[in-house]
């Protein structure tokens, strides 16, 4: 049996709150018995990030106390490279632990990287549509994780949640989105990459990497390609970005790498692209664009716009956005892109504040640096019609409304 410790004398940056913890920290719990039955988290003092050992020694007793489960990990419903990445590599240590992992999403891989990435690695994940979803699927899980993500972006979390499957741990490097219940958190909004993080973990020991064992060098792979993804190919790295990808060139595949980002704009991508910049609005040095509607598996063409309509000369935010439609499943979506070169924007604040919360509390989008996204659902007015002129007064209703929202912003001085 476990003993119990006493973190306060160990570790005096920690307190004891049997009652749960303010939103505005960050927990880590460490899973072991605490003196006085209290939980033991660690506060977020002055933006400081806990010390390393302290991260490696929670994560490594989480994953201790759920030896030998199965787990289903959750990524966003269209996820990025770094999302995938991470994921994988998060499979890879919580192996170490005899704990199976399946990383699942409920959207589409619709960006040309991210096809080429799953595809030339075998990166293991599997879309699961959220209403084929049955709890019979779920029995066989005992815990949930979150990587790159707080389940906000996420259909699949609410069946995991009524399904009663807790979430054991959450790794992102985005602003916090809402306080979820966990017993393993890290979120470092002040990092640029996830990746970063799962390989920290890794050079802390979690996983020895083995450059003679292929799927270490294809995760490897995965993990520079995640890293670079989310800092504009390095350019917005930091020293730690730097340090971690200094520690996955020993392992990772340079000509492997060179294959995933070899790939083409498809023809969709580029009618998109040229959509936006018939459409767009600039002021203030923002480009706002309405693209119209757009098909479920094309979606990933509203960032690629958005990326390039923030290299326009003046401009420093793209925001990019249509209504893109599930026809499977007969669900349609506003979706947006933020894209900045601003230092001083943050695209979380923006989108939030812009865009606001749904009924139940959750805001409709966030961000991280640099970059940012919103779901808006269609509501009362989803559905597809036939009649060419109900669609095109829906796309004006919606297309006028977003505007309004952004330009407040960019003009608050003006009336709209």
């Amino acid at each position: 049996m476990t003993q119990p410790i006493d973190l306060d004398d160990e570790h005096p940056e920690f307190r004891l709150d049997s009652e749960g913890v303010n939103t505005q920290t960050i927990p880590v719990t460490l899973g072991t018995p605490v003196v006085g039955g209290g939980v033991a988290v660690l506060e977020h003092h002055r933006g400081d990030l806990p010390s390393e050992d302290i991260r490696v020694a929670a994560l490594k007793a989480t994953l201790e106390r759920h030896r030998g489960e199965r787990q289903i990990v959750l990524l966003q419903d269209f996820p990025d490279p770094d999302a995938l990445s991470g994921a994988w590599a998060y499979q890879l240590i919580a192996k170490q632990y005899n704990i199976n992992c399946d990383l699942v999403y409920a959207g589409a891989l619709s960006h040309q990287e991210n096809i080429a990435l799953v595809k030339l690695t075998g990166l293991p994940t599997k879309k699961i549509a959220s209403a084929n979803l049955k709890e019979k699927d779920l029995a066989n899980y005992q815990g949930c994780v979150l990587i790159d993500n707080q389940g906000t972006t996420c259909q699949l979390l609410e069946p995991v949640r009524q399904a009663g499957i807790p979430i054991v741990v959450i790794i992102d490097h985005h602003s916090l989105q809402e306080d979820l219940n966990a017993e393993f958190v890290d979120i470092r909004p002040s990092t640029r990459a996830t990746a970063t993080i799962l390989t920290q973990y890794l050079q802390a020991g979690l996983l020895k990497l083995d450059s003679s064992i292929s799927e270490h060098v294809k995760c490897a792979t995965a993990l520079m390609h995640g890293l670079r993804s989310d800092t504009n190919r390095l350019m917005q790295a930091q020293e730690e970005d730097f340090l971690a990808a200094g520690y996955l060139s020993r392992f990772y595949d340079a000509q492997l790498l060179n294959a995933v980002l070899q790939v083409y704009r498809s023809k969709r991508v580029m009618e998109v692209i040229q959509r936006s910049l018939t459409n767009r609005v600039v002021q203030n040095n923002f480009s706002i664009a309405g693209v119209g509607y757009l098909r479920y598996e094309d979606r990933d063409a509203i960032p690629q716009a958005a990326d390039f309509l923030v290299t326009e000369e003046n401009v420093h935010t793209a925001v990019v956005y249509g209504i893109v439609r599930d026809e499977d499943d007969e669900v349609e979506l506003v979706i947006g892109s933020l894209r900045t070169s601003k230092l001083t924007l943050d695209p979380d604040e923006f989108i939030k504040e812009a865009f606001g919360k749904n009924s139940e509390g959750r805001f409709f989008g966030g961000g991280r640096f640099t970059a940012g996204g919103f779901e808006i659902p269609v509501g009362f007015l989803c559905g597809f019609n036939d009649n060419t002129e109900f669609s095109k007064l829906k796309w004006e209703v919606f297309d006028n409304q977003i505007k309004q929202k952004l330009l407040k912003l960019v003009n608050p001085t003006d009336s709209y």
